[in-house]
């Protein structure tokens, strides 16, 4: 347990209507973009929508874990502790919002109710691990990734932690869980996706389809296919773990810069496309991108997640939540 600041602000949400750029082919649309303000200089990096609704954040350089009231745009901010950077941010089974906390080489766990955080710090011989993201498998079990070249998991049952040296070193990045419950991790570095045996924690690295595209997130859809971010080439790619075949596609616009991936419940494919400043949908059937750009530069959406209906990013750059709505 570790010392916490409860600190309050509110902030209108400001309704603005995209401009698309739409490929041919019919459209599920209309979509309309909302964006919540939250603390100057608070740097929203990773979202996750709770089950009662609201919305939490990481700050990662204000050093907290954010709360946003969708009906108002009002905000409560958490301190996670001295030093503090978090990064991504999930819910966990028992309802709480779990965050991989850079700054203090930490698994923190923050109570929905009275927002007491809960650190379980990882060992000696994963300091500095810059951690990144996580997922929840099936039995519970929490995977996460440091890009400084590890990755590892914690049972929250007993609090250990057990960390395991990546392939290739530096790079593990963005992590996803199949619904056949195969935990996949994306190295951007190492410039591989990997698939975690999650009773050995052995690691079976599979390139990518050339050489040099920078895979940094990656999403596992429905059917259990992998979609992932080609951060270097501009690219989203799909691995077939039946087939162990890759397709891709190139973003409309951009020839680098694809950063976050996000597949949603109808399996549509949401990418963030950081030279264009805007989210991209793909529909996988028509093979169509459809482009929000942000109404502010550099908008910088480094993660996105969502609910049925709504697609939530954090627009690093700007202090703001951004949501659309189908």
């Amino acid at each position: 347990m570790n010392r916490r600041q409860f600190l309050a602000s509110a902030a209108a949400g400001m309704l603005v209507t995209p401009a698309l750029a739409r490929g041919a082919g019919a459209q599920e649309g209309p979509f309309r973009i909302k964006y919540y303000p939250v603390a100057s200089a608070t740097g929203p990096h990773d979202v996750t929508p709770a089950p009662d609704g609201t919305i939490w954040f990481t700050g990662q350089r204000n050093g907290t874990l954010g709360r946003l009231d969708p009906r108002d745009g009002s905000f409560k901010l958490v301190d996670l502790g001295k030093g503090a950077a978090p990064h991504n941010v999930i819910i966990g089974p028992d309802g709480a919002p779990w965050v991989t906390e850079g700054g203090q080489n930490a698994i923190a766990r923050v109570d929905p109710g009275d927002h007491k955080v809960a650190l379980f710090r990882l060992p000696e011989q994963a300091a500095y691990a810059n951690l990144n993201t996580a997922v929840f498998d099936k039995s519970g079990i929490y995977w996460f990734t440091g890009n400084s070249g590890i990755y590892g998991r914690l049972d929250p049952k007993s609090g250990d932690i057990t960390v395991f040296r990546a392939p290739r070193g530096p790079g593990p990045y963005g992590i996803t869980v199949t619904p056949k419950g195969d935990v996949w991790y994306a190295s951007l570095a190492g410039d591989h996706i990997t698939k975690i045996d999650t009773v050995s924690g052995d690691a079976l690295m599979v390139p990518p389809p050339k050489p040099g595209v920078g895979p940094r997130r990656i999403w596992s859809d429905s059917k259990g296919l992998l979609w992932v971010s080609f951060w270097h080439s501009g690219e989203v790619g799909r691995f077939d773990p039946g087939t162990k075949t890759w397709k891709v596609w190139s973003l409309p616009k951009s020839k680098e810069g694809c950063y976050a991936v996000y597949v949603d419940d109808k399996d549509k494919v949401w990418l963030s496309d950081w030279p264009a400043n805007a989210i991209v949908r793909f529909d996988p059937v028509t093979e169509k991108f459809e482009s929000f750009p942000s109404d502010r530069r550099r908008s910088d959406v480094r993660q996105m997640l969502g609910r049925s209906g709504e697609l939530w990013g954090a627009e690093s750059g700007t202090d703001r939540l951004v949501v659309i709505r189908d």
